[in-house]
């Protein structure tokens, strides 16, 4: 990994860290307006990880954010901009109470909150995939390994594929064929795949693995976008009434990560705890 010092622009948090090893570290940039959009997909290349760029606010936000991962732009980041959020507020930059955000993905706001930085996503939507066989394929699943919900893409910011698996022994065993991930992605209309267990059904506690579909990692160990899409899609199924989800995702990699979905209304709320990696905080 790249040094901070190399840059002083670039500071690296980690966030939703649950335990030792365990997080999503994020290059963001304070200050990207001279960057072009080649230096921003090499900075995220450079460091192997989701970078945030911060740029003058647009259609009356307050910032705007682009995101790259080490291959190509990602439209919304979910724990890329819970770190800038944090990163802001550290600094003393961030105004009160609220922040809003453009982004390509659309306006989001965030808040900070008792258990950390908050940013909102809107209602999720979701569709049931009829024939799953090939996901089930890639991901080294059999029916048998299912548990009593459909496969479904849902999304809040960006369309993952849930894949309900009967057990954590079950989720934490898959074994995917990587080479195969994104051609089943772009056959359904995916950025990710993402298998889950109900580890609590009344608490709504799940434990979840995301294989993306071509970012430049296999898998990732931490994915807020695809915990909202989660959180939204069980609610829809009504498996879950409950206004809070958490999501425990990485513990396979060894990178143990908590990821908090609340909701309000139709609106859903993504937050989790942010740490500074790199970088200069005075």
């Amino acid at each position: 990994m790249m040094h901070a010092g190399r840059n002083r622009n670039v500071f690296v948090v980690n966030v939703f860290r649950d335990g030792p090893g365990g997080g999503n570290p994020a290059p963001i940039v304070l200050d990207a307006s001279e960057m072009t959009v080649t230096a921003m997909r090499e900075l995220a290349a450079q460091y192997k990880h989701e970078s945030a760029f911060v740029l003058p606010g647009r259609d009356g936000c307050d910032v705007s954010l682009r995101f790259f991962v080490p291959n190509h732009e990602m439209e919304m980041c979910g724990h890329a901009t819970l770190g800038t959020v944090w990163l802001l507020k550290h600094l003393g930059l961030l105004p009160e109470p609220e922040l809003t955000i453009a982004t390509l993905s659309g306006i989001v706001t965030a808040r900070i909150t008792e258990e950390g930085p908050a940013i909102s996503q809107p209602a999720g939507r979701c569709t049931l995939v009829d024939e799953p066989a090939a996901i089930l394929d890639v991901l080294g699943l059999y029916k048998s390994d299912l548990e009593g919900l459909p496969v479904m893409n849902a999304a809040t910011s960006r369309t993952k594929t849930l894949v309900p698996v009967r057990s954590r022994a079950v989720l934490d065993s898959i074994a995917p064929d990587f080479s195969g991930i994104a051609e089943v992605c772009d056959a359904i209309g995916s950025t990710g795949l993402y298998p889950f267990a109900i580890v609590d059904r009344a608490a709504a506690t799940l434990a979840a693995r995301q294989f993306p579909r071509s970012s430049g990692y296999p898998e990732d160990a931490a994915t807020g976008i695809a915990a909202t899409a989660l959180a939204s899609g069980l609610r829809q199924l009504g498996v879950t009434t409950s206004t809070r989800v958490t999501v425990h995702q990485g513990e396979a990699m060894g990178r143990p990560s908590k990821i908090t979905v609340t909701f309000r209304g139709d609106q859903c709320w993504l937050s989790g705890h942010v740490e500074l990696l790199e970088g200069q905080v005075k």
